[in-house]
């Protein structure tokens, strides 16, 4: 085992209880032993920092900061220390001295990613020279001009032909008038002749055509010929190289069971992983355990540095492992595992009431509690919707107008019957109904108020998050004023004029909004005893009486 990577903590050990069970790597708090080595990796990362010239090289101090992980492990002769890893690569380079290696190192210059890499460029160089030489730009102009000038030409023969033919026809009324006999029977046929003798000048000059576009197409032909063998070439090769790579990074677990890439995606010829599985912190912390004999007791993961514009990532939180890359590997690198129970299958509504704030034939309004599904989830059927069809049995059509996060609480108005949902539903389709949400934020917000719009779509490699997109997001916006600044937190009033998915959690966190994330935020900030985000008015027009409803509940915070 390279002795550099186990940091002793035995130093400490008498001062924490270890936990039963592993880390479920997916929501989880730190663990205090977790903290301390996270503390003592971020003066580790700081004297790289001073060490070498973090102005060019390290993204972590100028530019966008990374995720950093920790593992907490005992050795075969069960002394404590921990691991370190980052995620993907830290500037340019894979390896760190203090830090576990990448499970597949895709820049070593010696293996075979970046030899048959470079082969590739030497493809791409070929295709490149090709599609910027004189002649393959000359060709593809001559093609175009040529395509311009024979569509010119026989735009303008057809022309003169419709007018000739106009002409010609009524020279024909005149000629029957003016003329008799034989003279008549010549003037005509002159005019047949005329009429023929532009019909095949018509099809000399497409034939011409035809011929001139054969051979500016088959200079180009030429050169395209050259590119799309190079292109096939390249791709062929690509193809194998991927399938190769996707070979060499297997993960190990507690059995020492191994899996690669291709096993635990179900990777075809049609499919990919998602861009840089095994890349991140937990796999590669997990496989150097495993595959050194040492026992996984603990994991964090947290970020150092600045945000990517895209995403919301605070400098030294901790945040759990991503979704799409990391859930289905760590899935089989922990199957033989121990692992705290997954806090997404316990219902923490099972205990709570849903109360009932107003009700009539058309419509029912409740105040949601927090951690209470607005609809059955995947894994939890009790929610909001559930609880009314049971008492309401005799509830009619979809019942759910709008929703509310989980994590939510506040007013959710509810439909009696399908008219009524329409009627309502309309309102918010058509911008009709206002609304007003309750926050504490995590710090001190200095303007009085605003307006934020950032466009907003799924983080497509950790749902349910949400990311600030220019290319595909869809427009949110939110009007907020602040109210209070107490004990380092502000409460804010926010207005939504959209509704997206986590609009106001984005937009308090993100630094293109108000870069402060809501308190006990666990997705965008930190967790604390519950979210404080509250809907605490609505306004909309009854669907039976016509008039305006003005509802309110205070804050429970």
């Amino acid at each position: 085992m390279n002795q550099h990577c186990f940091i002793s903590l035995e130093h400490i050990r008498k001062d924490y209880d270890l936990p039963e069970k592993f880390t479920f790597p997916f929501s989880y708090e730190p663990h205090p032993l977790a903290i301390y080595a996270v503390e003592d990796l971020k003066c580790r990362i700081a004297s790289i920092h001073d060490r070498d010239n973090p102005d060019e090289k390290y993204a972590t101090r100028q530019g966008v900061g990374k995720m950093f992980g920790v593992l907490i492990v005992t050795d075969s002769d069960n002394k404590l220390g921990y691991l370190s890893a980052f995620s993907g690569k830290w500037g340019e380079l894979n390896h760190y001295e203090g830090f576990v290696p990448p499970i597949f190192d895709t820049l070593d210059p010696s293996g075979f990613y970046k030899i048959e890499e470079a082969e590739t460029n030497v493809i791409n160089q070929k295709i490149c020279d090709i599609e910027n030489a004189i002649q393959y730009l000359e060709s593809k102009s001559n093609l175009e001009w040529t395509k311009k000038d024979t569509e010119l030409k026989i735009k303008n023969l057809k022309a003169l032909i419709k007018t000739e033919k106009a002409i010609r026809a009524q020279k024909r009324i005149d000629f029957k008038l003016l003329l008799k006999d034989s003279e008549l029977e010549n003037a005509l046929k002159s005019l047949d002749d005329q009429s023929i003798a532009l019909s095949y000048q018509l099809k000399y000059l497409q034939e011409n055509n035809n011929i001139a576009l054969s051979a500016a197409n088959d200079s180009l032909q030429f050169f395209e010929q050259q590119i799309n063998e190079l292109k096939s070439a390249r791709k062929a090769k690509s193809g194998l190289l991927q399938k190769r790579l996707f070979e060499c990074y297997n993960f190990l677990n507690a059995r020492g069971e191994t899996k690669n890439l291709i096993d635990i995606f179900g990777i075809t010829d049609e499919t990919t992983p998602p861009s840089g599985a095994g890349e991140c912190a937990a796999p590669k912390l997990l496989q150097f355990a495993f595959a050194h004999q040492l026992k996984p007791i603990v994991m964090a993961e947290f970020w150092y540095g600045n945000s990517p514009q895209s995403e919301i990532r605070k400098h030294g939180l901790y945040y759990p492992a991503c979704n799409s890359k990391c859930k289905p590997i760590l899935a089989h690198m922990l199957g033989a595992t121990e692992t705290d129970p997954n806090p997404m299958l316990i219902n923490p509504a099972f205990v709570r009431d849903l109360p009932i704030i107003y009700e009539d034939a058309q419509i029912i309004i409740v105040n949601k509690p927090t951690e209470f599904l607005s609809v059955p989830g995947k894994e939890i059927s009790d929610s909001v919707y559930t609880r009314i069809l049971s008492a309401y049995p005799d509830i009619t059509g979809p019942v759910i107008i709008h929703r509310l996060d989980m994590s939510t609480s506040g007013i959710m108005i509810l439909a009696r019957d399908k008219d009524s949902h329409f009627h309502i539903q309309n309102q918010f389709i058509r911008h009709k109904i206002t609304k007003k949400y309750i926050a504490l934020l995590d710090g001190i917000v200095k303007s009085d108020a605003g307006t934020i719009n950032l466009p907003l779509r799924v983080d497509l490699d950790d749902r349910p998050r949400q990311v600030v997109c220019q290319t595909f997001g869809k427009e949110s916006i939110t009007k907020w004023e602040r109210l209070e600044i107490k004990k380092n937190q502000t409460r804010i009033a926010f207005y939504p004029q959209t509704g997206r998915t986590h609009q106001l959690r984005v937009h308090s966190a993100h630094q293109l909004g108000l870069g402060i994330p809501i308190v006990g935020d666990d997705l965008y900030g930190s967790r604390a005893g519950r979210l404080f985000l509250h809907a605490a008015a609505i306004s909309f027009i009854h669907p039976s009486t016509k008039q305006k409803m003005n509802i309110e509940v205070d804050a429970p915070f």
